[in-house]
């Protein structure tokens, strides 16, 4: 059962059960431990408001006797993880969300190493990537007719899924397709997600710039896509683009892999093997990337190693399945980023 803590979480709907607010909240998870659920809690090192929702969800649980379950997607690089971050008042707070539950899972060795720097042990972590061959299942689907007509206008195009946060870098992602689309009349930039979820300030930037370098025919805005249409979209364009430090290994960058479409990424200390990084605020450097791609494309694709697709999902249910039953999953809705 799904708590809904998410943009949606009050609109009804059968797959998770709505949350009016922080009582309602403590009302549900109240009387689901008490009927015997284990705590499944999800949250990162963005969000201290998330942070301390997870904790909450976890000392309910534990007041019914029930040790919850940890799920820690995050990259290796967060706002306020790991601990050497520069936050160090929030250490405690962190050290408590991954001592109270059973065992924590994370999607990389590198979280894991940092999981442990709180003083967790190795034995209770357990990394499992966030991708599963589940993810590879999709049903090409007809676009949005104005991106259908983008793609047709610009056979280079690349495809990002960005939010106007700072931790995106999407100034420093329209300086660099700037340089890229001044030198190539064929490129244009597909951004998906970018509108939602924005900071007003930081939005505001990014279109002077766009303003600026007269990109605004060469930038194609849309909104969250579903599964199959974000997939759709990604076949269908020239270069996978990633702009974010905090994203760890993103499922999103695995399904272009999979999919055989070349990941240019700001480098984060975790990109699988294929990915072609640059430091995140160099807006030249992610230029150049993005163009020795698209001039050698052919040759890249070439050169990427084939990615094994397993079924992870099944090793988490596994886990999560060994010594409690019916868990209640407790997170945000997800974002379409799967990412």
């Amino acid at each position: 059962m799904v708590l809904n803590l998410g943009s949606s979480r009050m609109i009804p709907s059968p797959e998770y059960e709505t949350i009016l607010g922080g009582r309602d909240l403590l009302r549900k998870l109240w009387r689901f431990s008490s009927r015997g659920f284990v705590v499944h809690a999800h949250t990162n090192g963005d969000s201290i408001k998330g942070a301390v929702l997870a904790l909450i969800a976890q000392l309910v649980n534990l007041a019914w006797g029930r040790r919850p379950y940890l799920t820690f997607h995050a990259g290796a690089i967060q706002q306020f993880f790991p601990r050497d971050r520069g936050a160090w008042w929030l250490v405690p707070l962190y050290w408590l969300i991954f001592t109270v539950p059973r065992r924590v899972i994370c999607n990389s060795e590198a979280v894991k190493q940092r999981i442990q720097s709180y003083g967790i042990p190795a034995a209770k972590i357990a990394a499992i990537p966030a991708f599963s061959s589940q993810y590879m299942e999709f049903t090409p689907t007809p676009l949005p007719a104005n991106l259908e007509a983008f793609l047709e206008r610009y056979p280079s195009a690349v495809f990002t899924y960005a939010r106007m946060r700072p931790l995106f870098y999407p100034v420093t992602m329209i300086d660099g397709m700037a340089q890229v689309m001044a030198r190539n009349p064929s490129v244009g930039l597909v951004l998906c997600g970018g509108l939602s979820h924005r900071e007003d300030w930081l939005w505001r930037d990014v279109q002077a710039r766009i303003e600026a370098a007269g990109l605004a025919e060469r930038i194609c805005f849309i909104e969250d896509l579903d599964h199959d249409a974000f997939l759709t979209a990604l076949t269908k364009s020239a270069l996978y683009l990633r702009t974010p430090i905090t994203d760890g290994v993103a499922s999103s960058v695995l399904e272009a892999l999979a999919l055989r479409i070349p990941v240019v990424a700001c480098e984060n200390g975790t990109r699988p093997k294929g990915v072609i990084t640059y430091q995140a605020e160099d807006a030249a450097a992610m230029a150049e990337k993005v163009e020795h791609v698209l001039n050698n494309r052919a040759a890249v694709i070439a050169g990427m190693q084939h990615l094994d697709v397993v079924d992870t999902l099944a090793d988490e249910v596994a886990l999560l399945t060994d010594a409690a039953s019916r868990p209640v999953k407790v997170e945000s809705a997800p974002e379409p980023e799967w990412p």
